[in-house]
């Protein structure tokens, strides 16, 4: 087993990881992990943990992660956004054909509101879009 676990561990948490190196050369042939490291992913800082600095293959082990790591968060964005039409669609018939008057009066005002918010950004952003593309055809 010992040979199947990777060098370095990273626990997740919020905005990044905690990065630990795996050992599993010791006399009693434990898994030990030692902290070496903090990341954060929104902002690409590395944290070495204690005074000892980073090795240049911990430095490339946390680039990848985090390089990796960055795309599966965007792949889940884009993810949770095609899952928030899909429940957009089963709200609509939902409101068409099953609610009652009680429930529509219940969330009718926040759905319009958030709707609203999302349609004046979507539009805003195409607009963009479209400018930024007719200045550049040009």
């Amino acid at each position: 087993m010992s040979g199947d676990l990777p060098k370095f561990y990273f626990r997740i948490r919020d905005n990044g990881a905690t990065v630990f190196r795996v050992d599993t050369e010791n006399r009693q042939r434990r898994i030990e992990m030692e902290e070496i490291a903090v990341v954060n992913v929104r902002n690409g800082n590395v944290k070495p943990h204690g005074d000892r600095p980073l090795t240049d293959a911990e430095q490339i082990a946390i680039a990848d992660w985090m390089a990796a790591r960055l795309a599966v968060l965007s792949r889940r964005d884009i993810d949770d956004i095609h899952r928030a039409v899909d429940h957009m669609n089963l709200t609509t018939q939902w409101a068409q054909s099953k609610a009652t008057d009680d429930q529509l009066e219940d969330v009718t005002d926040t759905l319009l509101l958030a709707m609203h918010d999302l349609r004046s950004v979507l539009v805003r952003k195409k607009a963009d879009r479209l400018l930024k593309a007719q200045k550049a055809a040009e």
